[in-house]
């Protein structure tokens, strides 16, 4: 990443964000802790959004067909009808997408991503930042997010895949939690730990078409379902 794709920055810098027991936990080898740790811990100086923030931001960009920036995206005219759902906020990315007039946050747990409390074809663009693996039902939540959808629209999103090994379930392990060691809430218990097979899932969720964006593999990875034109 040579330029920051949300404000243009090109000063980055580096914290390590994992712990012992998640990495324990999670059964990461060595090189795999080191590409998560740079996903979540390798920041713009500026805007501060994460290299996990800025490969989505690339994969709104390029699914809107924009040239540019994201803070120069959300102010321009063409997007002011924009209509866009935030699923749980999505990092530093909330800074730039509430900006539309089109924004609407929808946040757990006053809103359930299995049961999204909005219209069909509502929706031209859908956003969520590693919540997936928090959902107890996820291909359930992409359903949802493809109901809401217009034809022709995106749900663009990230989760943590471990890019070696395929998708499992933690039904019936230990409870393991993402966000820092000192908070186990449930809003991040983990219950899907996602792999090299992850795409299913958004076919599995009715979506007819799977993108995926690398702005450095295996660090930074962004998956997008494509509802297509013409359906319901």
């Amino acid at each position: 990443m040579t330029a920051c794709p949300c404000c243009g920055s090109n000063q980055f810098g580096f914290s390590p964000v994992l712990w012992p027991d998640l990495i324990r936990e999670w059964r990461l080898a060595d090189y795999e802790a080191a590409y998560v740790d740079r996903q979540q811990g390798y920041r713009c100086k500026a805007c501060h959004c994460s290299l996990r923030a800025m490969n989505l931001a690339k994969a709104i960009i390029a699914c809107l067909n924009f040239r540019g920036l994201l803070r120069d995206l959300v102010k321009a005219r063409q997007f002011r009808s924009l209509k866009v759902l935030e699923v749980n906020d999505a990092g530093e990315l909330n800074h730039f997408l509430r900006l539309l007039p089109g924004h609407v946050l929808a946040q757990y747990p006053e809103v359930d991503m299995t049961a999204l409390p909005y219209a069909n074809d509502s929706f031209d663009l859908i956003v969520h930042s590693d919540t997936l693996e928090h959902v107890l039902g996820p291909i359930a939540g992409l359903g949802e997010c493809r109901r809401t959808l217009k034809p022709g629209a995106f749900c663009c999103f990230t989760i943590p895949i471990i890019v070696d090994r395929f998708t499992v379930s933690r039904e019936g392990l230990p409870p393991s939690y993402h966000g820092t060691s000192s908070e186990k809430k449930n809003d991040y218990l983990v219950h899907t730990e996602y792999g090299c097979d992850a795409w299913k899932q958004i076919i599995q969720a009715g979506f007819e078409e799977c993108r995926i964006f690398s702005a450095e593999y295996p660090a930074a990875l962004a998956l997008v379902g494509v509802k297509a034109r013409g359906v319901a």
